[in-house]
């Protein structure tokens, strides 16, 4: 592999932002150097240039030079399985059409949320096994990001437990969520909101949701509970991280602490989010809350939770535009520092996942996974998308006139 310069950008470091250029080789980072801003005779691009005619030199100047966004929690693969309810695309059409999308949205590391569980999914587990094994397939030959598999299990969901199990066995997944999407806790603990989400969203009366509500129920008095906390234990024994679903309490932080989990996923409240950060484990909130204002669903505000230093992974959850967007808002808004910003939808996830060696920030000798980041108009688009020092996309504007 040849060696590329990227030169004169404004380079987003886990703490601070510089003037400088990278040297790449061998699609890793291989030097950082540090150049002063008003740089006249551009010193770093003449040495480049001067070390072959192989040599790839990307001029960043005015540009920002960030790491490629790690994104843990998004379920957008499915939407794009499956745009509207009962209209299903081929699932090897699916994911190459979406992957081509994120390396525009500066996403370089996707970890697939694919949800085992009746009930709320609109997909039966054979979809599920399949897209598994499709991502794991596909990746072994050629890709334009990395992907990952984030496996979220619906824990009344009796039926896929040996599924789940055999998974955490084989390592064939790299990051596990326990979800309880029933009434009365968790995002439903408003009476009737379960109920309104599933007609919504399955199409189906009131008759039919009364008959959902009271066999959720039943599977959910069946749940061994023990049994998961086994599951979650053997996940962590497999180097599989292990995540909590919408915590509404400390005492469920506490109870999903014991389950093996080291990240809390969109906790209802200020008080829950504080309580995980002070029991040592992550807390993962939505970028779309970030750049909508608030939650979809009138929960708690994650830029609340960012201030008040109760949160420190963003994920695009439904919505992959929105991850950068959102570190830039909180940004421009004073929330956090830029460099702060980026750790969150960088490092902190790759930290997350056991991945922090390779991919999460710009470091001698991890991964080449870097975005040429431009703004109009106050909102940033990339420019160009580098994985593993090979450029995977690249944009220009077209003036007319």
């Amino acid at each position: 592999m040849s060696t590329m310069w990227i030169i004169g950008g404004s380079i987003v470091l886990p703490d601070e932002v510089v003037t400088g250029s990278l040297k790449i080789e061998d699609g890793r980072i291989a030097e950082i150097r540090r150049e002063a801003a008003d740089d006249p005779d551009r010193r770093g691009m003449a040495e480049a240039t001067a070390e072959g005619d192989d040599t790839i030199v990307i001029d960043a100047g005015g540009l920002y030079v960030m790491p490629g966004l790690v994104d843990i929690h998004s379920d957008a693969i499915e939407k794009e399985v499956q745009p509207r309810p009962n209209t299903m695309f081929p699932l090897d059409m699916a994911l190459m059409e979406f992957e081509r999308k994120l390396p525009l949205h500066g996403i370089t590391s996707m970890y697939h949320s694919l949800s085992l569980g009746v009930g709320l999914s609109l997909r039966g587990d054979h979809y599920l096994t399949q897209l598994v094994e499709l991502i794991r397939r596909y990746r072994s030959k050629r890709s334009m990001v990395r992907h990952g598999i984030h496996l979220r299990y619906e824990v009344s969901h009796l039926d896929g437990l040996p599924i789940v199990e055999r998974y955490i066995q084989e390592k064939a997944i790299d990051y596990l969520s326990f979800m309880n999407h029933s009434p009365g806790q968790g995002q439903y603990r408003e009476p009737g909101s379960f109920e309104r989400y599933v007609m919504k969203n399955q199409g189906v009366d009131r008759e039919e949701v009364r008959y959902i509500v009271e066999d959720l129920l039943k599977r959910q008095r069946q749940v061994d509970w023990s049994r998961l906390r086994d599951l979650g234990r053997l996940a962590t024994r497999n180097g599989i991280a292990v995540a909590s679903h919408d915590d509404d309490s400390p005492e469920r932080v506490d109870e999903s602490i014991r389950y093996g989990a080291t990240v809390s996923e969109f906790p209802m409240n200020l008080d829950t989010a504080r309580h995980a950060i002070k029991r040592g484990i992550r807390v993962c909130v939505g970028a779309p809350n970030v750049v909508r204002g608030g939650s979809h669903d009138n929960n708690m505000r994650a830029a609340d939770a960012i201030a008040a230093g109760a949160a420190d992974i963003l994920c695009s959850d439904y919505h992959p535009s929105s991850l950068l967007a959102a570190i830039f808002k909180l940004s421009d808004d004073g929330i956090i520092g830029l460099p702060e910003a980026v750790r969150m939808g960088t490092l902190h996830p790759a930290q997350a996942i056991g991945a922090e060696q390779v991919i999460g920030s710009i470091e001698p000798g991890k991964a080449a996974d870097l975005l040429l980041v431009d703004r109009y108009e106050g909102y940033p688009w990339v420019r160009r998308t580098i994985v593993g020092g090979r450029e995977v996309y690249a944009a220009s504007e077209y003036y007319l006139g």
